[in-house]
């Protein structure tokens, strides 16, 4: 395993759209267990092939409560509710802000063997999804941004 450089916003490969994985090889593989590497060496909750370079539609999510994820492929297909939470970004480093998104959502992809899952997060899950579900259309966070956190907000977000 290896960890991956991740790319910062004002890389133009962060605003491209990810290709679908056709076939899941040795290097997709090698990719998820680099990203997951990667992720919890920069203490990341998720982390999208293309922040490493890798423009196909590979994501990986953890939460604390939910555990991990490995989603190839990935497409929301049900959402409900809504939630305002702080939300920040390994590719915008120091930035976070306030976003709306939905507060379930339940996401179809493929695992590392090929088998279709379905997996459906509240809350933290459900919003680190979308975040990493963005990244493949060449979205941020910021994009979606209610309004950027203040210094001091920042301050008492880190105690």
């Amino acid at each position: 395993m290896a960890i991956l450089k991740i790319v910062k916003e004002g890389d133009p490969i962060l605003r491209k759209v990810s290709r679908p994985v056709e076939e899941i090889t040795p290097r997709i593989i090698t990719l998820l267990d680099d990203m997951k590497e990667t992720m919890h060496k920069a203490q990341g909750a998720g982390l999208a092939a293309v922040q490493v370079g890798v423009l196909r539609r590979v994501v990986i999510v953890e939460t604390d409560e939910d555990g991990y994820f490995e989603l190839i492929n990935p497409k929301i297909i049900a959402y409900s509710g809504k939630q305002e939470e702080v939300e920040g970004c390994l590719s915008v480093p120091n930035v976070w802000g306030i976003t709306s998104r939905p507060y379930a959502v339940t996401v179809r992809a493929l695992n590392r063997k090929g088998e279709t899952v379905e997996i459906t997060g509240k809350g933290m899950l459900a919003k680190a999804f979308c975040h990493e579900l963005d990244h493949l259309e060449g979205k941020l966070f910021t994009d979606e941004m209610i309004r950027p956190l203040t210094k001091k907000e920042i301050e008492e977000l880190r105690g």
